[in-house]
């Protein structure tokens, strides 16, 4: 289910934790593992670590700028309680969802190549095979092709629309937001209000 610390299925990837690890060995530098209980029925889908963030704490969207839009978001709708401090011991506790990225590990310049992604893809095929799982939430446009294809779906059949929701084979939700990344909400391309929206109307559907 989870890639082990040391993993070296993708050499690029495995490189770059080495370097920085040698800069910040304090650092968790290391496939970064899902967060949240086993049996949510809500699985929100990120693309990968973030250098000084997830790759540096080892639990997703926790330590940047990221972070602070999702989950004060999730702890607004009851999806999570206590208090997020972008620390992994902040105490912070997911209620009916889980978080996981599409690839475990964080790649250089923030960039993926589809083979590191498809390498990946059986730990997120897994996650959502989940048989608790009702609906997953895509955190940007390379989060909802990685689910497709790693349920087996043609993209081109699901256009990425932020908002836009799909119900896939087998009853699972789809739903799509823009990533909540520093980028997208300083040109405001994302706005809270509009990832609210998205987590809001995932709400009812349990």
């Amino acid at each position: 289910m989870e890639p082990p610390h040391d993993c070296r299925l993708c050499p690029r990837l495995a490189a770059y934790r080495e370097a920085v690890r040698a800069e910040h060995p304090g650092w968790f530098n290391g496939p970064v593992p899902s967060f949240g209980p086993e049996d949510a029925w809500l699985l929100l889908v990120g693309m990968a670590p973030g250098v000084s963030g997830a790759n540096r704490t080892g639990r997703p969207f926790t330590g940047d700028h990221a972070g602070s839009l999702l989950f004060t978001t999730l702890i607004k709708y009851g999806f999570a309680r206590g208090s997020y401090r972008a620390e992994p011991d902040d105490g912070l506790e997911l209620v009916g969802c889980r978080i996981t990225n599409a690839a475990r590990c964080v790649p250089p310049a923030n960039k993926l190549t589809g083979q590191e992604i498809a390498t990946c893809n059986p730990f997120l095929k897994a996650e959502l095979s989940r048989p608790s799982l009702r609906a997953v939430l895509a955190i940007g446009g390379d989060a909802h092709g990685a689910i497709l294809r790693a349920l087996g779906l043609r993209v081109a059949s699901y256009k990425f629309v932020h908002g836009a929701t799909y119900t896939l084979p087998g009853g699972v939700l789809l739903a799509n937001s823009y990533h909540v990344s520093r980028y997208n909400t300083s040109t405001r391309r994302l706005t809270a209000e509009m990832f609210e929206a998205v987590v809001e109307g995932l709400k009812g559907g349990k």
